[in-house]
């Protein structure tokens, strides 16, 4: 890894504007890392975009029920939920590099699985694959943003990532699983469509995602991140970060909640737009393409106003922004395009919301240790929200689908934003190691 930079002035003592047409020289003010797994998780977002609307609608074609899928959401994040501890543990010793690879590797082999899957119970395997390999990749990248990143420019630095990056390719992401899907398919209905139809898919996927492989394997590199010593056994330091910091205590609660629409929301947006709102594969592609127009012109100016306002101030407006997106979803009357690409608009401020909560995670604890943290996190995470996607499987099957939606929207309200508010603003009070040098001035 480069060295750490040379302290900067304070970017966010200039105006809204100047900083927001000053990306070229932030980006070039940053480590090379950084940069490394900002590119490599855009080629990622690009190939899970071109597939995402039509994963759920797949699964179903295979055979499985809601229920099913919901079981199948709960194993995949348990999965990697169990090994979340460990493997940070083994990043603050060791370094990300080898770990990333893994998981680029295994979520190369998920996409491949998928594509050839002959019933949905392979496919349930292929979902394994991918919780695993995904989640590898992604807790490396974490690490390495939080470790790279001044406190002062990581909300700015985290929205280049997810919405100027990730977030424009992922809206091509779509528009090429578009065209796929109905000019080598041959699909224009998606009511009609059988398993074989899916298939092509996957290869876009598996070809980014190789891409993404050779990038990380020449371009990064593997400095030990963890400076702060440990016991060495990833529980116990996971169960001590906890004991020893009441914010870390809260905010287990606050990132389960956080991370619930990825097992009650995000695998039955699709699958309830078309089976309930009869929307066309050019809606649903639309509604996934709108997601990321939002997260792409909104998410940096969002940062600039997080790193200048602060995380929370900025939270508190865009959490009910996402709950009027799921509203809309439920409201919009049958073959609505109108209403469900409103809908699609608004829950990409679900992208940029969950980039600045996790700002506030990397806030909380000392970067030696930063591993451990997210470790200790993504594991309980995993089994909330196992326990919650079999609950939606159930929910969505017995009580009707809009149920899954009033369950999230209730567990942010009750739980995620009370406790939120009880965080201090970590905008200039980051918890840092004793010899980190890498504040802003």
């Amino acid at each position: 890894m480069d060295e750490k930079p040379n302290r900067l002035q304070d970017t966010n003592t200039q105006g809204f504007f100047r900083q927001l047409i000053n990306l070229v020289p932030f980006w070039k003010a940053q480590q090379t890392d950084w940069k490394v797994t900002v590119i490599r998780t855009s080629l990622e977002r690009l190939g899970y975009k071109t597939i995402l609307a039509y994963l759920s609608l797949y699964i179903v074609a295979l055979g499985a029920s809601k229920s099913q899928l919901g079981m199948i959401t709960s194993i995949g994040m348990l999965v990697m939920g169990i090994l979340g501890p460990f493997v940070g543990g083994w990043i603050d010793r060791n370094g990300a590099k080898r770990i990333y690879i893994l998981g680029i590797v295994v979520t190369f082999l998920s996409y491949v699985t998928y594509a050839f899957a002959p019933n949905w119970k392979v496919y349930a395997v292929a979902m394994v694959l991918y919780y695993f390999g995904n989640g590898l990749a992604i807790q490396s990248c974490s690490i390495i943003c939080g470790y790279c990143l001044r406190n002062c420019d990581r909300a700015k630095g985290m929205m280049i990532c997810e919405s100027l990056a990730a977030g424009l390719l992922g809206m091509i992401g779509p528009m090429i699983g578009a065209w796929i899907f109905t000019h080598i398919s041959g699909v224009t209905d998606t009511a009609l469509a059988v398993a074989n139809d899916f298939r092509p898919l996957f290869a876009a996927s598996a070809f980014f995602t190789a891409v993404s492989f050779f990038l990380v394997f020449f371009k990064l590199s593997n400095v030990r991140m963890g400076t702060t010593k440990t016991s060495g056994f990833a529980l116990k330091d996971g169960f001590n970060i906890l004991k020893d910091n009441v914010n870390a205590r809260k905010w287990i609660f606050i990132a389960a909640v956080q991370h619930l629409p990825t097992a009650m929301v995000v695998p039955y947006i699709s699958i309830y737009a078309a089976e309930h709102k009869l929307a066309a594969p050019a809606v649903l592609a639309a509604m996934v393409t709108c997601q990321a127009v939002t997260s792409t012109i909104m998410g940096f100016p969002v940062g600039i106003l997080a790193d200048k306002n602060g995380r929370k101030k900025v939270l508190f407006v865009l959490v009910p922004l996402v709950w009027t997106g799921l509203i809309l979803l439920m409201a919009a009357p049958v073959h609505s395009a109108f209403f469900l690409i409103a809908s699609g608009l608004l829950l990409g401020f679900m992208d940029i919301s969950s980039p600045l909560f996790s700002a506030v995670q990397r806030e909380i604890v000392k970067p030696g240790i930063m591993g451990v943290w997210l470790g200790t996190t993504r594991l309980t995470n995993a089994v909330i929200s196992a326990i919650m996607a079999i609950v939606a499987g159930l929910v969505y099957d017995h009580f009707g689908p809009i149920w899954t939606f009033i369950i999230f929207i209730a567990c942010d309200l009750l739980v995620r934003v009370p406790l939120f508010y009880t965080i201090p603003e970590t905008l200039g009070n980051e918890v840092k190691d004793d010899e980190d040098d890498s504040c802003c001035e």
